[in-house]
């Protein structure tokens, strides 16, 4: 196999043998990304000089003895929204078109001291509102998957950067299900931890009550490894909590036939909802994995039809609180010829946000208008709480609960990408996390007629990540890879 094929644990293992240096694996991805990006987008910028220079004092301090974390001397690369000192973070955005942040995120500064090496920013839809680079202001991103027999499918460049060995491992974001669905479309794996598990500070604001940082990876074990040196008590991010664990790679392998398995009926019943190709692929998967003696068990999510309305009117309101900043007084893009300051925000915010951006900003504030808060607002809030405790209240009888990722196929989810109201119903399965705070992730379970990937999702209860990377590595291990 190519060096860009490989995963963390055999690279790290080359590395520590000796058999390759951190420049020679950083020179190989880079070569991989100018053969191949011109044809996928994955990446809003790059920084090969600053990446190389890197490679070599990372591999200085592993010859020294003084770094000796597995994720030493390995490429990656970020989600265009998470900060970084001395590089652009554009969120792909016009209104951050020329912004350079002075200070690294928390997750940069954690990697930074684990030996990561940063090869660039990856695209994104603008401030995070989508999956599939759709609202780009630079470029729309291609699955790796594409070919010429099937429809073009779009996804953010995290996953695809992953999925094409443009990257050895990625950190994304997640608001609504940005890293599982486009993690799912590509065959890779995603995950969002539990809100506080990894500090958001550095992380540019979208809905900060659903927003979280995670990795995106080729497989389960890569994603422990990622999780070991992100997650954490920070200072500097007040939700953030000291609740992770040392090591999550330690309970890969463990017996998890004991453990009791949920579905949601509410997820597979939905006919109106779930394309029947989506539903044969997750069933197809639940067959393969009864036929290894795991015990699933389908029950009710009353709850479930409040889900996707609780979380539009909660984030669109949080959204048109964050966005409120881009004045173009302090920093951001700055209209010109203004009559007034009036007129400068208005021009400002009109002309560097999208449509995408704009239309959340603009319902946001509706529902957070005096004569509408008590309707909607308040509302959303209390049933919030509702679901939260719900879902938990099953998680108290099931170890863990999955369902698909996405309840249609990748080519469906790219042709309605320009339409919000069906968009934000592919949200439904997923944004339940971002609502409760608690963990989810993707991993590959199969692929559609259209020959795309499609993810199983696995959601675990608060803070308990080892008990779902352990079931999405026993899954990972009967279901096979995506090929």
């Amino acid at each position: 196999m190519k060096l860009h094929e490989l995963d963390i644990s055999q690279l790290s293992g080359l590395i520590g043998r000796k058999e390759i240096s951190v420049p020679e694996l950083t020179r190989s991805v880079l070569d991989r990304i100018s053969e191949i990006e011109h044809k996928l987008g994955s990446y809003i910028s790059i920084d090969e000089e600053r990446a190389l220079v890197r490679a070599s004092e990372v591999q200085e301090k592993i010859d020294k003895g003084e770094i000796k974390s597995p994720l030493a001397g390995i490429p990656m690369a970020v989600k265009d929204n998470i900060c970084t000192r001395d590089m652009t973070t554009t969120c792909a955005s016009r209104m951050l078109d020329k912004f350079i942040p002075p200070f690294d995120a928390t997750v940069i500064s954690k990697l930074n001291e684990n030996g990561a090496i940063l090869l660039g920013k990856l695209n994104m839809d603008e401030f995070a509102m989508g999956s599939t680079s759709f609202y780009s202001y630079f470029k729309k991103t291609k699955n790796p998957w594409n070919s010429i027999n099937t429809p073009e499918v779009l996804c953010e460049g995290t996953p695809v950067s992953v999925a094409a060995g443009e990257a050895v491992y990625a950190l994304g974001s997640d608001t609504g299900g940005s890293i599982r669905q486009s993690a799912s479309m590509c065959g890779v794996v995603g995950l969002k931890p539990t809100y506080g598990l990894v500090s958001r500070h550095g992380l540019v604001a979208c809905a900060s009550s659903f927003d979280q940082i995670g990795p995106v990876t080729r497989n389960v074990r890569d994603c422990t490894l990622v999780l070991n040196a992100i997650s954490g008590k920070d200072h500097m991010d007040s939700t953030s909590t000291g609740t992770s664990i040392d090591d999550y790679s330690k309970f890969l392998g463990k017996e998890i036939k004991e453990l009791r398995i949920g579905i949601p009926g509410e997820f597979i019943n939905n006919k109106g909802l779930l394309e029947e190709g989506i539903g044969k692929v997750f069933q197809d998967a639940v067959n393969t994995l009864s036929g290894t003696g795991i015990h699933f068990e389908e029950f009710s999510f009353p709850l479930m039809e409040y889900v996707l309305p609780v979380y539009c009117i909660i984030s669109y309101g949080e959204i048109s609180s964050s966005m409120a900043r881009y004045d173009g007084i302090k920093f951001g893009y700055r209209a010109e010829s203004c009559e007034d300051l009036i007129d400068l925000y208005k021009k400002t915010r009109g002309e560097g946000f999208g449509p995408e951006v704009k239309r959340r900003v603009i319902l946001g504030t509706y529902f957070l208008s005096a004569k509408q808060y008590e309707k909607y607002y308040k509302k959303a809030l209390k049933l919030r709480r509702a679901i939260t405790d719900e879902l938990e209240k099953a998680l108290e009888k099931y170890d863990v609960i999955i369902g698909p990722v996405l309840p249609v196929t990748a080519s469906t989810f790219t042709e309605h990408a320009g339409n919000p109201a069906m968009a934000n119903e592919y949200d439904a399965f997923t944004c339940i996390a971002n609502l409760t705070g608690l963990p989810a992730m993707s991993i590959p379970c199969g692929r559609d007629a259209m020959g795309y990937p499609a993810g199983l999702q696995l959601f675990g209860r608060r803070f308990r990540e080892d008990i779902l990377l352990k079931v999405a590595y026993a899954f990972e291990q009967n279901l096979g890879e995506v090929k």
